[in-house]
């Protein structure tokens, strides 16, 4: 039982990634938009969903307090700048976002855009962060507490936040493509296509920092699996790559979503059965059934989960499909 939930929560975290990603990529771009309305249209190509996305989120981190209490108290102390400044974030992207489409906001929205593109920096800079923290280890004592938070100062720590800026960039300029007016979209096709290339490089950087990092190697469970996902990586960016050069945009968003849930496969696959892997003693590394809850208690989640997975599944294809297609025209304006 504790495989699946484990798998779960992966499952929640990884679709937050992917969904989250493209609004966060949006949020990056504003930064080279000159113009007012173009800042606008692509918030506008974002905003259905927007919210929305961040449900996912929220899930995972209900998963992570009620089916693995003790990761989460171990997770959070151990990684707490990476967790910090993705949440930090994620509120000032949702509070930007909201508060430039005050009707009254006037000058006011080019600073609320700049804060955008600050959270969205933070945002990804700390998710990425997260997962190379876990994946290089944790100072976990015999008491099985953790000890300070200089480990995640890390060279491998920082080309993992920096993989994970550069794909959600690649992420949020994919789903423009999709979304934008034809006439518009073209030009941002390209600097999609341009972006993989800076993806490619974040991580073939981060894998090389990886490799010659020790705690890394000691960390990893499954070299194979820790040596396989990141080819996989590389491989959907090209493939997204020469899709975007085709015009097939939907084919590149698939391939691009798929490069921001790898990550967490990767992690997950590689540190299995431990969680949370000690670099002090390797014999008080948590394991996936030491950091779960009882079984009466898994038991009792599953059936508030059962019928919610349906539900967020049924929400997001609702959303995609009663939003499909281009903005402009008379679509509605969002933000």
């Amino acid at each position: 039982m504790e495989l699946a939930w484990y798998a779960l929560l992966g499952l929640f975290f990884a679709t937050y990634l992917v969904l989250g990603g493209y609004d966060y990529g949006v949020g990056l771009l504003l930064a080279r938009e000159a113009t007012p309305e173009a800042r606008r249209a692509a918030l506008n190509a974002v905003g259905p969903f927007f919210l929305g996305n961040e449900v996912w989120l929220v899930a995972a981190v209900g998963i992570l307090f009620g089916a693995f209490p003790t990761l989460e108290g171990e997770l959070l102390s151990s990684l707490y700048p990476a967790v910090l400044g993705a949440l930090a974030g994620v509120v000032l992207v949702t509070a930007g976002v909201q508060l430039r489409s005050r009707p009254r906001a006037g000058s006011a929205r080019t600073v609320w855009d700049r804060v955008v593109v600050a959270g969205s920096v933070l945002a990804a800079l700390g998710w990425g962060a997260l997962l190379g923290g876990l994946l290089q280890g944790v100072p976990l004592t015999a008491d099985r507490h953790v000890a300070g938070t200089g480990h995640l100062f890390t060279p491998f720590v920082a080309a993992a936040g920096l993989a994970m800026l550069a794909l959600v960039a690649v992420q949020g300029a994919t789903f423009l493509t999709l979304r934008l007016p034809a006439a518009d979209a073209a030009p941002v096709a390209r600097l999609a296509r341009g972006l993989v290339p800076a993806a490619l490089a974040a991580v073939a950087a981060a894998a090389v920092l990886g490799l010659l990092s020790d705690r890394v190697r000691a960390a990893v469970a499954r070299p194979a699996v820790a040596v396989l996902l990141p080819v996989a990586l590389v491989a959907v960016l090209l493939v997204a790559r020469a899709a975007l050069g085709r015009g097939r945009a939907g084919v590149a968003f698939t391939a691009t979503s798929a490069a921001l849930a790898l990550p967490v496969a990767l992690v997950g696959a590689a540190l299995w059965p431990r969680v949370l892997v000690s670099t002090v003693d390797p014999a008080a590394s948590l394991t996936v059934a030491d950091a779960a809850a009882s079984g009466p208690t898994l038991s009792l989640l599953g059936w508030l989960v059962l019928p919610l997975l349906p539900a967020l599944l049924g929400f997001q294809a609702m959303c995609w499909w009663v939003f499909r297609g281009r903005t402009g025209g008379r679509a509605p304006v969002y933000w």
